[in-house]
């Protein structure tokens, strides 16, 4: 741009034209700034001028302004700039680091400068950071947050049970009345499908995930929130008053609840009309239960009404009659095994009603225990459901609660109620120490038997085991082994059989065994109900364990004198007893789940015989104790056993023998696996002899060197047992 004419006749002021040429001057300035410009020479004179003018007007604007004329004239006016934001921004001339076309000096900062939200350069991340204080969640607020995704995911699928299993690992049994209260006041405000599934869950969690007292509290909690509740939900208290109606028909809230709740409500409360409208429109009406099960639409449900109605008849028809045998078939018939603790609950209060048929309901109890009709744990649920409403008893049967303690007693001492049943006073608490240990050692085993079947370390269950304790238990934890199993995969069933044939070398009796499948065999009815096929299952585990010398044969026959006359058990003990004892059983049996050594039984063997055989030729005698030991197959050991005697047999050297020796020694080879095979040879001498003429005569040699160096018991017999 070039500098304007100095005429006289332009239209420019003096001072206009002043301003113009410092202007100017300013521009070109600013890009001859530039190091790459071919003027650089001069740049450095130039800005130097500019400078001393810029100086020389500032200097005697300061001066005009100390002589009194403070109205700034035009002689220092200065280039500005303005951002977009309206704001006006210095432009900085020192050392040629700023102005137009320049990116400033490498450290430029403006200590006066901050950030302008309204700038459209204004960018968030140049603000302060800012520490803000997190809060801490506490296990109440956590339990809260875990219900919800659990009650969402139920009313998507139904899974009752898998809802129980999530609410089990949650853990924190005190916190359930607020899962009661979310699941409830989340169903209030859907459709009449997640009423009726929010009371079926209640129902099926009731006893054995959330105790009565937590559902009790639950409600409780809802009866306290229906004000906040009804903001939100205009017919709250409509709605909330069916669900305490529906809980008391299921039995899972006592009608005492009712006149309880009263009291602690404020008669202007809308909690007050809740239990007023559950009390007097609902429950007292003609009817009522069958009625208030289908006032949602559902039919989950509709059959219970109908078997209470079935049980009390029935129950009132064996008072008349006293006919056992009959009360017993109907029972059968009702083929609701999982809902007989509704019979033990009506029979219960019946007796207590009437001395005369309070020894007809003994009667009739124990005939049904004895028959494996009712099982141990629906015996047990109720007695507990008996105690719980104890109160209400108490109302109309004044010594209900003295009559309950003798009962209790005579059922616990004709052993039709299991001995761990624990009772306690008014509340219905458990106040039994011995049951409330069993409790704590069923909960540890279970967690030793999962922690086991993930790691597959049988000698670190075997230590968990011992620094448990309580070797009375020894029978539970074997139950609890095989019940688990029977729910898992095969690879698991065939763990159990393997970790079983371990436990009954080095930590389990052969009684506990028995218990342990006694047990098994009398809650086969209550375990087929969660696994179909448990009774087939269980006959495998019997007959594996007669395979696996776990178990004698005879053993079996104790097993079925302990058990009760007409005992589903009894036909899966007797199918026990035909595999055990068919052609080849041993070999069907140990793949009888394909598991992980079942399927390598025939390479097993090959593996076996070419240790032998390289053993017999010379081979070192520990390193065929470590091929044996690599092997990883205990419960086999018998096969090497066995293959050892033939050899010896065959090639007229005893060399195999003091391997047997160095195995039993060290522990590889126990004295069960010795008596097995050399029973297996015992069994098999008539096809021996075909080949091997002397073959009985060395047998007998072996048996009295085994004797006498301890592998066998005195007792052992030379010829088969018919």
């Amino acid at each position: 741009m070039a500098s304007p004419r100095k005429d006289n006749g332009g239209f420019l002021t003096q001072e206009q034209r002043e301003k113009l040429r410092i202007a100017v001057q300013n521009a070109e300035t600013l890009s001859l700034a530039s190091p790459r410009s071919p003027t650089a020479g001069t740049t450095s004179a130039l800005l130097q001028q500019y400078e001393q003018q810029l100086e020389q007007k500032r200097a005697a604007a300061a001066a005009a302004g100390r002589g009194g004329g403070g109205g700034g004239g035009g002689g220092g006016v200065r280039h500005v700039r303005r951002s977009h934001s309206g704001k006006t921004i210095k432009v900085k001339k020192g050392y040629g680091a700023g102005g137009k076309g320049t990116w400033g000096k490498l450290i430029d900062t403006d200590a006066d400068a901050c950030l302008d939200r309204n700038d459209p350069n204004y960018d968030s991340g140049e603000e302060p950071y800012e520490l803000v204080e997190a809060p801490v969640s506490t296990p109440l607020e956590d339990y809260k947050k875990s219900v919800v995704p659990i009650i969402e995911e139920y009313f998507s699928n139904g899974d009752v049970k898998l809802a129980a299993s999530d609410l089990k690992e949650l853990g924190y049994d005190d916190f359930h009345r607020y899962f009661v209260k979310k699941l409830v006041s989340v169903a209030m405000d859907r459709h009449d499908k997640e009423k009726e599934m929010a009371s079926v869950l209640l129902s099926s969690l009731y006893g054995n995930v959330i105790s009565s007292t937590q559902i009790r509290l639950g409600f409780v909690l809802l009866l306290e929130a229906v004000d906040d509740l009804a903001v939100d939900i205009p017919d709250a208290v409509d709605v909330l008053a069916l669900f305490i109606a529906r809980a008391v028909v299921d039995d899972i809230l006592p009608p005492a609840f009712l006149s309880k709740a009263k009291a602690s409500l404020s008669e202007s409360s809308k909690g007050m009309q809740v239990v007023q409208i559950a009390e007097k429109s609902y429950l007292s009406a003609p009817h009522h239960a069958e009625l208030i099960e289908r006032k949602w639409g559902g039919s989950t449900h509709i059959t219970v009404e109908e078997a209470k109605k079935r049980i009390t008849d029935l129950l009132k028809e064996y008072i008349k009659n006293g006919d056992t045998a009959e009360a017993c078939r109907c029972i059968r018939e009702l083929a609701v095994p999982f809902y007989h603790h509704e019979v033990v609950k009506r029979a219960i209060t019946l007796g207590m009603e009437s001395p005369v048929a309070e020894t007809l309901v003994i009667k009739l109890l124990k005939e049904a225990s004895e028959e494996c009709l009712i099982s141990s744990s629906q015996m047990m649920k109720g007695f507990s459901r008996v105690a719980e409403g104890l109160d209400d008893l108490a109302l109309d049967i004044p010594s209900a609660k003295s009559e309950f303690q003798l009962l209790v007693s005579k059922a616990i001492s004709d052993g039709w109620l299991d001995s761990s049943y624990g009772r306690s006073g008014v509340n219905g608490d458990v106040e039994d120490d011995e049951h409330q240990k069993l409790t704590r050692y069923k909960r540890e085993a279970v967690s030793i038997i999962h922690e086991y079947f993930l790691s597959d370390d049988t000698p670190e269950l075997i230590r968990s085991l011992k620094e448990l304790g309580y070797p009375e238990y020894n029978p539970i934890f074997i139950k609890k082994l095989i019940t688990i199993a029977m729910d898992r995969k095969n690879r698991e069933k065939e763990m159990a059989s393997v970790l079983l044939s371990s436990l009954s070398m080095e930590l389990f009796s052969t009684e506990d065994i028995v218990k342990g499948f006694v047990m098994l065999l009398e809650s086969a009815e209550d375990t087929a109900l969660d696994i179909l096929d448990a009774s087939d299952e269980l006959g495998l585990f019997l007959a594996r364990a007669v395979i696996d010398d776990v178990l004698a044969p005879l053993n079996l026959d104790e097993i079925n004198s302990k058990l009760p006359p007409n005992c589903s058990g009894a036909e899966t003990l007797n199918m026990a007893r035909s595999l055990a004892s068919a052609r080849h059983a041993g070999e069907r049996l140990l793949r009888c789940w394909g598991g992980g050594t079942g399927w390598a039984v025939e390479d097993a063997k090959d593996k076996i015989t070419k240790l032998l055989e390289e053993y017999e030729s010379g081979g070192d005698v520990g390193e065929a104790c470590n091929c044996i030991r690599e092997l990883d197959m205990p419960f086999f050991n018998h096969e090497v056993v066995k293959k050892a005697l033939v050899m010896a047999m065959e090639k007229k050297n005893e060399r195999t023998l003091g391997l047997l020796q160095e195995c039993f020694g060290e522990g590889i080879i126990t004295m069960n696996q010795m008596t097995k095979g050399f029973s297996r040879v015992r069994d098999g001498l008539d096809d021996l002899a075909l080949d091997i003429p002397d073959a009985r005569e060395k047998f007998l040699s072996y048996v009295e060197h085994a004797k006498k160096s301890g592998w066998l018991l005195p007792s052992f017999g030379v010829t088969a047992s018919a």
